[in-house]
């Protein structure tokens, strides 16, 4: 039997769901350049940490640059290849990332917050949903976790005003800090 896609996989594998621009990289606007790539302080070291923690790293970005004609696909996918390289060579493997290039007027399912993304990366990694974490620095990032079930934690390193979000919501002052916080809520 087919199970539903969001469903995931209660003896699956846990993850953190990661989004790119104010999270992992310095958030520069419309970042098309592979030469431009910075990563925040506390990022790889906070990856390094859930890695080690057998979390699977998954990165969820939207990148309506492509559909505002501000760059190419492929411009955004040479930017994620010099993210994972970089990265590589610092000890820390991405599973995956996904990206929807639409805007947010598209009314499409993987923009976050909908949950498309989240619900192929369930799939792709056979995830379970109850032991999966989402880590983000805007509204969006948020609503998408709690949207498909997930814990979320919020970053503040991001540019978007953190005054609008929730309470309730986790915030920590970078993913350093996020790493640190789901290992603890893990124990």
């Amino acid at each position: 039997m087919k199970r539903h896609r969001s469903s995931g996989n209660p003896s699956g594998r846990p993850a953190v769901l990661l989004d790119r621009d104010g999270t992992i990289l310095d958030e520069m606007g419309y970042l098309r350049d592979p030469g431009s790539v910075r990563f925040l302080d506390g990022a790889v070291e906070g990856m390094r940490l859930l890695q080690r923690a057998d979390y699977t790293l998954l990165v969820v970005t939207n990148q309506s640059g492509i559909a505002r004609g501000y760059f190419q696909e492929e411009d955004a996918l040479a930017v994620n290849l010099r993210m994972v390289l970089e990265l590589r060579a610092a000890g820390v493997k991405l599973d995956g990332i996904y990206h929807c290039p639409h805007l947010p007027g598209d009314r499409c399912s993987c923009r976050k917050p909908a949950t498309g993304m989240l619900e192929r990366a369930i799939d792709d990694f056979d995830l379970d949903p109850g032991k999966c974490w989402v880590v983000g620095d805007a509204e969006g990032d948020v609503q998408m976790g709690r949207n498909g079930g997930l814990r979320t934690v919020m970053v503040l390193t991001g540019k978007e005003d953190k005054g609008v979000i929730s309470a309730s919501v986790p915030k920590t002052a970078d993913l350093l800090e996020a790493a640190r916080f789901i290992l603890e809520a893990r124990s």
